[in-house]
Order: structure tokens, then sequence, then C-alpha cells
């Protein structure tokens, strides 16, 4: 429903834009499709591609296609935006991807059919919805397409399954079909030994002749012959066949159309066995044989020759073998291509006499030539060169004792030419980069590798760089270099206290991985490997640039999420005496992204106000994030201190308290914590906790209770003193001091008693 709502809003801007389209405009859509007319045999594949260009609105633009068989009627195929845009008859196809779009790019798009039938032959049509304000140029395009039936046929004829070597043997095929529609064809004849095929001789589709590179030298020798014949019957002709013309024979027929634009499109191919074909030495010629024992595919791959001597006769007892190696340059290779130069020799004691052009490869080791075998002798290039490219030649000579006791040369024979040669391609580097590790918060870590693919390249070395831009039309920074030698440095653009966190490493043969740690949002954008491959002709020398390549671009991208705070206030007596220690705890609280201890620091300040629920409030005391405390004048005698008991909690604590204590008690505090994003402290917002009330109760017997007891302490003191100084002066003021005698007669002393 959705997209039935999109495709009418299209349709109302186009209609819209038709009705207020001004005369002239800057912009002027094109849409174009593939050139044709279009010829494609049935049961093949189809693509058919279409793009927009100079349009406006959005980069991304919307495609439809239909088809017609006849001027009246268009059928509806396939929508990059409606999924029942498909007609009734083609809905399975589309639904079983036989019909498919692809889009290759935001305004181009590609037709598939899977395997073309007869009905799909017509007119097709690529059509897009308008977006730009001023409705001009064309919004469809239109080609033909002509689906003809798959008449190809190869027929060829089985080539004798022994041939002398030396001799002649044809190679006939029959490549015909049903000529209905203006289409051409080509025959190519292939022979694969052991896994590997090798072309020899391409005819057509245009009339021309191709032959395949380790043939072209023969067939330009009159070698290998073609030898057209009627009713689609082709001859290939080799002479002179030798050793190395043995393996299996192949004839492939191709059909090609030459479309609008002048690119020839193969529409079908058909490969048939031929026959299997083995050589037998005979003659006088064949005791001396050079071979390919390893074809180069490229320049820097190593090549080896070898010379093989059969038959040996007339060899006196003693005697020895030598061989001689020369090279003739290939036509256009070389300063002077039709002058032999000889490599080097081995003479029959065995001793190496280097060519003087070779001289220097001889001595350095690129260059060998050494006898493996009695009768066997090899030639071995490390590193082939393009100047390497042409024809070789072996000459086996005889050598034996004289009268003297020295080694003297008695005969000579020479090989027939071997061609060396190959297709000499651009080397091509292709590099991926692909994310490993995604940074998607501040101080993660950011992981990609950077893999490399080459064509046409031997052995290399490869250089790194390792470049970011902060957006795509940024400036370009360097972050780290990795030589060929493996040497890692620095860019300019690198922050030296966080060298530390960046890693480039060769994490295989051809793959690089970097890692950056604890990534920040300085560190956002675009980030891809620019890699150099550099080769050496030989060991010991300076490293040579090939070529190089850039990968895609990987981003870094993500939001700054601080942690989040909370804050709390608890005491656990909410009244005291006076002259007791009140405690009051803020506590803290973090959650979210929770940074280390280490790089988190909270400002403390308490507070208090008279009355409850007032507003006029008055600073106590405050701790900074760096631990200093400090205490604010107050109208009390009791003291204040303030103890930190872990990272988030903090303890004020009253002293001595005095009844003009008694109040709501509330803390703020500030949080400051180490971003990992920017890596600099970034201060929170104020926090607020709740407010408690602290009472300092005043007890009646506790203020009665000394004055009390100093008063009868005193009483008691002063009744003591009063009651011993009586007694005192009863005894010393009060006495009288006459003595009287006491009389004799007891008697009368004791009843006066």
């Amino acid at each position: 429903a959705k997209q039935k709502q999109l495709k009418a809003v299209y349709l109302h801007i186009y209609s819209l834009n038709i009705l207020s389209a001004p005369i002239g405009g800057c912009l002027a859509r094109v849409v174009t499709v593939s050139p044709g007319p279009l010829i494609r045999v049935e049961g093949q594949s189809v693509s058919i591609r279409c793009d927009v260009n100079d349009y406006g609105g959005p980069r991304e633009q919307d495609f439809e296609w239909m088809m017609s068989r006849d001027p009246n009627t268009r059928i509806k195929i396939i929508s990059t935006f409606d999924a029942a845009y498909s007609h009734p008859s083609l809905s399975k196809r589309v639904a079983s991807g036989d019909i498919s779009v692809v889009r290759l790019q935001d305004n181009e798009v590609e037709l598939k059919i899977a395997e073309a039938k007869a009905l799909d032959a017509g007119f097709y049509w690529c059509q897009t919805p308008s977006t730009d304000s001023v409705i001009s140029g064309n919004y469809e395009a239109q080609v033909q397409l002509t689906v003809i039936p798959n008449t190809l046929k190869v027929s060829p004829q089985t080539p004798p399954p022994v041939v002398s070597e030396g001799s002649d043997f044809t190679l006939s095929c029959n490549v015909t079909r049903e000529l209905t529609h203006p289409t051409y064809l080509s025959v190519t004849w292939s022979v694969k030994k052991g896994g590997t095929s090798e072309d020899i001789l391409t005819f057509g589709p245009q009339g021309d002749v191709v032959a395949g590179s380790k043939f072209a030298r023969r067939y330009a020798d009159g070698g290998i012959r073609l030898v057209p014949g009627k009713n689609g019957v082709f001859e290939l002709v080799i002479s002179r066949v030798t050793s190395s013309d043995e393996g299996s024979y192949e004839c492939n027929g191709t059909e090609w159309t030459h479309e609008n634009g002048g690119k020839w499109i193969k529409i079908v191919e058909s490969t048939r066995e031929m026959g299997t074909v083995a050589v037998t030495p005979t003659g006088k010629r064949n005791d001396l044989t050079a071979s390919e024992v390893i074809s180069p595919q490229m320049t820097a791959e190593p090549t080896e020759l070898a010379c093989h001597v059969t038959n040996i006769t007339h060899l006196p007892h003693g005697g020895r073998l030598g061989v001689t190696w020369e090279h003739t340059a290939l036509p256009g290779i070389g300063d002077d291509p039709q002058s032999s130069h000889p490599i080097g020799s081995l003479d029959g004691s065995g001793n190496l006499l280097p060519g003087s052009t070779y001289s220097d490869r001889l001595k350095s080791g690129l260059l060998s030539l050494t006898r493996v075998q009695p009768n066997t002798f090899r030639l071995r290039f490390l590193r082939t060169k393009e100047i390497d490219m042409g024809q070789y030649v072996c000459t086996v000579s005889a050598w034996s004792v004289n009268s003297q006791g020295d080694m003297v040369k008695t005969a000579e024979h020479q090989s027939s030419p071997l061609t060396v040669q190959w297709v000499t391609k651009r080397p091509s580097l292709n590099v991926v980069a692909k994310q490993i590790r995604a940074a998607s918060v501040g101080g993660a870590t950011f992981e990609m590798s950077c893999t490399v693919s080459t064509e046409n390249l031997g052995e290399v070395g490869y250089s790194v760089l390792i470049q970011s831009q902060d957006s795509l039309e940024g400036t370009v920074k360097t972050i780290m270099t990795l030589s060929p030698d493996n040497v890692l440095q620095h860019g300019g653009a690198t922050d030296p206290g966080r060298r530390d966190s960046l890693v480039l490493t060769k994490s295989g043969p051809a793959e690089f991985r970097f890692r950056l740690a604890g990534v920040q949002l300085s560190d956002r954008g675009y980030y891809w490997c620019d890699i150099t491959a550099w080769t050496k002709q030989q060991p010991g020398q300076t490293w040579t640039k090939a070529t190089s390549a850039e990968s895609n671009k990987v981003r870094i991208d993500f939001q700054e999420n601080g942690p989040s705070f909370s804050i709390a206030i608890q005491s656990d007596e909410s009244s005291v005496y006076p002259w007791e220690t009140a405690k009051m705890e803020c506590s803290l609280s973090v959650s979210g992204s929770s940074p280390k201890t280490d790089d988190l620091a909270y400002e403390v300040r308490w507070f208090f106000t008279r009355l409850r629920g007032g507003e006029t409030t008055t600073q106590v005391a405050s701790v900074d994030r760096f631990g200093v405390v400090r205490k604010e004048a107050r109208n009390s005698s009791s003291d204040i201190s303030i103890e930190r008991k872990d990272t988030h909690t903090y303890m004020l604590n009253i002293h001595g308290t005095q009844d003009s204590d008694s109040g709501e008690y509330h803390c703020m505090a500030t949080p400051w914590y180490l971003s990992a994003s920017t890596g600099a402290w970034t201060q929170a917002g104020d926090l607020t906790s709740s407010r408690i009330f602290l009472t300092v109760r005043f007890a009646v017997w506790e203020s009665l209770k000394l004055p009390l007891l100093y008063g009868l302490s005193a009483s008691l003191g002063v009744g003591l003193f009063s009651l011993v100084l009586g007694l005192v002066c009863a005894q010393c003021c009060c006495r009288n001091t006459t003595h009287t005698p006491r009389s004799r007669n007891k008697l009368m002393d004791l009843e006066m008693d």
C-alpha cells in the first residue's frame, strides 16, 4: 500500500510539474538504455542496462520496465519500488528470479533475464518517475530485443591418434548455424596438456585471425596454416610436428552479434573435443629437442627450458656432451631483434662460459645453466623480463679427449627454435577494506582489515598508508605508513600522545590490519588503505613501484553519550543533644557509560536553612574536585568537617552541636568526568539532594542537674563547717579554768556525783 501511495505521489508531482513547467530550464533529464537492437539466443541470459542523468530530486532514482510484443500493448515487467508492479503473466518469473532488476548505482539499474524465451522478443521500455522541479528531457527510453533459436552446431573431425615427428596433420572442424538474423561465427582450436588449455588459433568473427601467445611465431613462420572450406568447414594445418604438439585438441564455435556502439557480443558458444594426438620421434632431427618446462604467463615469473638429447650414437668412450643456448628477440622487442645473442654454454668439462649480454645475470644467480642428467640440460630464468621473449635454440656438442689429454669438440647438433612468449598485461591491484571491530561509543576500539588481490604481478612487496578525512569532501590526512620493508611510521596528523593507541600490522601475505584504541569524537570520519605494490628486478636492488590502489572507505560514526548521575542525602539520626556530633551522608551514583574511578571527580557543597522549607540558604562547607575543603563563617560554636568515605560518598560532621545548628541541610554536587570521546575533563550538570531536618534537643534535667549538684554540695560543706566550728568554740571559750580539789571522802564524792 505504501508503494502504491508513493507511486501516486510521483504521478501527482509529475502532473504538477507539467502544468508549471517553464519554457526553458538548466537541466534536461536523459534516460538511456543499452544500444540496440539486441540479438540473443534462446536459453541464454539477457542483460539490459538503463541509466538516468541530469535529473533533479533525490540522488537515488527509481525505475520501471515494460515491454510490448505489438505496438498497441505494453506489459509491465518489474519496478524498483513497487513489488506488485509485474503483469500476472510475468509475476511467477519475477518471483522465481528468472526476471530481476539489479541496482548498479543510484542512477543505473540492469534488467536481467536468466533464460531468454522466444516470447521475450519485443520492445523494452525503461521509465523513471519524475522528481524534477521542471519537466525537461526524456523520461523513458526503448530498445528492441530479438530472441533467435539456438541453431549453433560444432562437429569436429577426429585427428589421427599418432603422427610422426616432422610431419603435418590437419584439425578439421565444421561450425554452422541457421542464419535467421545477422550473426557472425568464429572458430577456435586449442590443445590441452595436463590441466592447462592453450589457444592455438582463432578465426572470426570478422574474418580476422588471432594466434595464441605460444603459437604466434609459428603461425608467422607458416608452421600453422588456416584453410577455410565450404559449408562451415574450417581446417587448421600444423606443419613440422614436434613432441610439444602432443595433447588433447578441442574445437570451439561461437556465435556473435555486432551491436550499435561497435561492440562484439558473444551470444552462444559450443566446445567439442576432437581427440588426443601423440607424436612419435623419427629421423635424425629428433635426436635433439628443446621444450618449455615452466612457461611464464606474465612478466617476472620464472621460465625454465630443457634441451634433451636422445639416440646418442658415435659418442666415443669417455666422450662428454656440452651445450650452448642462444636467444633471438621477437620483432619490436629489444634493440636488434634479428641478431642472435649467446646466453652461455657448458663445455665438455662442465665449465660455464657466459655470454656478454647475460654475464651479470648468470653471475648474480638470476639466470642459471645446468646439466640435470647426462643427456638433459636446463636453462632457468628466476625472473623473466619482457626482453626475454623470443626464440631459443640449444646446440649440443660432443667432446672427446685427444692424444694430449685435452677436451676437444668433435660434433654439434642444433635444436629447432623454441618460441617463448606471453601476453603482456598491465598489472592491477585491488584493495578491499573491511571493518573488524566497530566503535559505537567513545573509548571503544576500532579495527579494520585491508585485503590485497593482484593480477599480472609476481612477487611483490607492499607499502600501506592509512588515511582518513572528516567528511567525503574534507582534507585527507595520513595516520600511519608501513614500508615494503615493514618500517612503521606515524603521519603528521597523529597526536604524539596517542601513538600507543595506533597499531598497523601485516596479518597475512596480502592482508593488513589497523587498530585505533580509545576512539574520540575527533576520530570520527572515513578511514581507508592506500596500498602500493613494489617489485625488485633482482635481490639487493631498490624497490620499483608497480601499481597502487585505494580501498573502499570505512566510517567511524558514534554519538557522545555521557554518564548519568544522581544524588541522595541521609542521616542515621535526625535529632541530637547539645555537644554531640551530627553526621549527614551525601551519596552519588552513576549510570550509563560509567567512566573509570580515576576518570571521575565531584565538587560537593553543603547548605543550611534555619526554618523548615525556608528559601534562604547558607553555605556551610565545600570540597572541590581536587579534594580541597573550605569552611564558611557560621553563627555557632560547633565545628565542621567533611569526610570522603569513597569515590561517590561524602560525610558532613558537625562536632559539638548547639541549638543554633538546628535546621534543614542539603547537599549539591557537580560531577566531572574524563570523556572517552574527547579526552578532556567534562563538567556534568549540577545535582541537588533532598533536605533533611536536624534537631538539637534542649533537656531540662540535663540543664539543672549540675546546678543542683553544686548547690547540695555547697550546703553540705557549709553545714559541716558550721558544726565543726561550733564544737571548737565550745571547747575553747566556755570551759571553767579554776581547779577544785577533789574530796578525799570517796563516799561523799559519790553522793555528790
